[in-house]
């Protein structure tokens, strides 16, 4: 079995995105070493928490979970509506086209919608 799962972060607020990081974390102990393709996926409000700088405390923490190949999607439409650049992501996260179309194109592949 491979676990997908999509969790979505569509707020600017930093407590869902602790939650979402939470939950990957303690999915990750949980099966451990079990294959797995899991997704962060940011779109709205949420990607004006994303410029580097503004995460703060949960630096170490994507880049442990970088390191576990979880990706870390943005909606370039939010960033658009946002003013915010590609240029001031974390290194590691990807831009995608739209974060809508992402999920439902994940959810229709067997990913899991988690919303923290």
């Amino acid at each position: 079995m491979i676990y997908k799962a999509v969790f979505h972060i569509d707020l600017d607020d930093k407590k869902y995105l602790s939650i979402g990081i939470a939950n990957v974390t303690n999915l990750l102990k949980a099966i451990q070493d079990t294959p797995h393709k899991l997704i962060m996926l940011f779109n709205g409000p949420a990607v004006t928490m994303l410029e580097k700088g503004q995460l703060g405390e949960f630096e170490d923490a994507i880049k442990d979970l970088l390191k576990a190949k979880v990706e870390f999607q943005v909606c370039n439409n939010a960033l658009v509506k946002f003013d915010v650049s590609p240029d001031t992501l974390p290194d590691g996260f990807t831009v995608i086209p739209a974060g809508i179309v992402a999920l439902i194109e994940l959810q229709n592949r067997g990913y899991a919608y988690i919303k923290p």
